[in-house]
């Protein structure tokens, strides 16, 4: 069969809801996963070598998109338009994760040792592998089957290192008992490879080989490094008062901080869906105006935000459950947790937000508010995490998470404004049912 043909038969199909639906199950489940997951580690690691683990991860998380430097992203724009382009650009995204994953691995062995405290650095390199390699290829297969609107099995890619971890969890608790930061380490390094070798067979299997072309990554390269800064950024800020945190030797309220912002990445989930199922849809609107693409937004964002309020009220009664579920050490997470509870709130403002401008083609200026809330957030717990700990990393984040929302808002209210007013009687609404 030849590889248009191939191609041909996942052509988009469906509406935004059902797409959302497969997305919001498949992260769904994901992330509960990920919430027994991290029950079980906590039971598992207990709070402080928890909190190594987290050191480790946080500083990883700042950097591990650069590992496929934009280029799935890229191979969603640009194959969305164009079907007959996957094998050149899978490739690419194969091309780049395996040689820049390789540079950041090395660039992190050699600097953990200056940002966090020893424990952690001593297990950054498996942290790394698992993370900037083996996530970033079963995240680009992901994308892959999200660019042809396939989202039931992006759904199930998103299912599978979680489910894998949370298993291997599972069973080292009943065989040991108790385990160091480095043996689960190595463990999740494991099974992420045995994951992302799973994701890249089915993506051959569904489409067929890559070709690769190196003269891709240098027609394509900036415009990916543009979606892997954004990325980046959004990871900094979200990560850095971790990894600050285990800098300034807090491993236990890291693991503290951390259990409670896990509840936070949970409840993010249902906004994060509709974000995921809107992207290529995004992406056709945006070639036509900018109009049309933020009319389409506007919807998204009038129905996250709804899912995501009812998410922090749900948070903050809920909230005493932790301890309970994974032990008393963790009982300061329950307050960790009430001041962080309107994040989701507002990642629905800035995620809805910014994907408009991403769609549309107007990357540079997402990619500039956040650069501006990392630097912010960086000054913001560089002056509270040393007197605060982690009580002055919540109110940080914060700020840095509403103050981006605000930023996102009012940088498409101004582009909206030049482009012409909106209205919502626009054709584009027969898109979003």
């Amino acid at each position: 069969m030849r590889l248009g043909s191939r191609i041909t038969k996942f052509a988009p199909n469906g509406s935004l809801a059902r797409h959302a639906g497969w997305m919001f199950v498949g992260q769904g489940m994901s992330y509960l996963l990920r919430a027994v997951y991290f029950v079980l580690i906590a039971r598992l690691l207990g709070v402080l070598q928890y909190g190594v683990v987290v050191g480790a991860l946080a500083l990883v998380g700042m950097i591990t998109n650069y590992g496929r430097l934009g280029s799935s992203v890229v191979f969603l724009r640009h194959v969305s338009a164009d079907r007959t382009q996957f094998a050149v650009y899978w490739g690419n995204i194969l091309l780049v994760t395996l040689s820049m994953s390789g540079l950041l691995i090395a660039a992190l062995h050699l600097a953990a040792g200056h940002l966090i405290a020893p424990a952690s650095a001593a297990v950054i390199v498996p942290t790394a592998i698992a993370s900037c390699l083996c996530e970033q290829l079963t995240i680009g297969a992901g994308q892959v089957f999200q660019t042809f609107e396939k989202m039931g099995i992006t759904a199930t890619l998103n299912l599978l290192t979680s489910l894998a971890r949370t298993l291997t969890a599972g069973g080292m608790l009943l065989v040991l008992g108790r385990a160091t930061a480095g043996q689960w380490v190595i463990a999740s390094m494991i099974v992420s490879a045995v994951a992302a070798i799973a994701a890249v067979t089915m993506v051959t299997i569904n489409f067929g080989w890559p070709q690769i072309e190196p003269r891709l990554f240098l027609k394509r390269g900036a415009e990916g490094a543009e979606y892997a800064l954004s990325a980046s950024t959004g990871s900094a800020y979200n990560d850095l008062d971790k990894a600050m945190l285990s800098h300034f030797g807090m491993s236990a309220a890291n693991g503290i901080y951390t259990m409670a912002y896990r509840a936070i990445d949970l409840a993010t989930m249902p906004a994060a869906s509709m974000e995921a199922a809107a992207e290529p849809r995004m992406f056709q609107l945006g070639a036509t105006s900018l109009k049309q693409t933020a009319i389409f937004g506007r919807r998204l964002l009038n129905r996250s935000v709804v899912v995501s309020a009812a998410a922090a009220v749900g948070m903050f009664v809920l909230a005493p459950l932790i301890p309970l579920l994974v032990g008393r050490g963790f009982a300061e997470s329950v307050s960790a947790l009430r001041w962080l509870c309107l994040i989701p709130v507002f990642r629905s403002i800035h995620g809805a937000t910014g994907s408009v401008l991403t769609g549309a083609g107007l990357q540079r200026y997402r990619s500039v508010t956040q650069i501006v809330a990392a630097l912010g957030n960086f000054g913001l717990n560089l002056w509270l995490i040393p007197t605060y700990g982690w009580l002055g990393a919540a109110w940080a984040s914060l700020v840095t998470d509403g103050g981006l929302g605000v930023m996102n808002s009012v940088v498409l209210s101004l582009l909206c404004r030049t482009a012409g007013r909106v209205s919502l009687s626009e054709p584009a609404m027969k898109h979003i049912n």
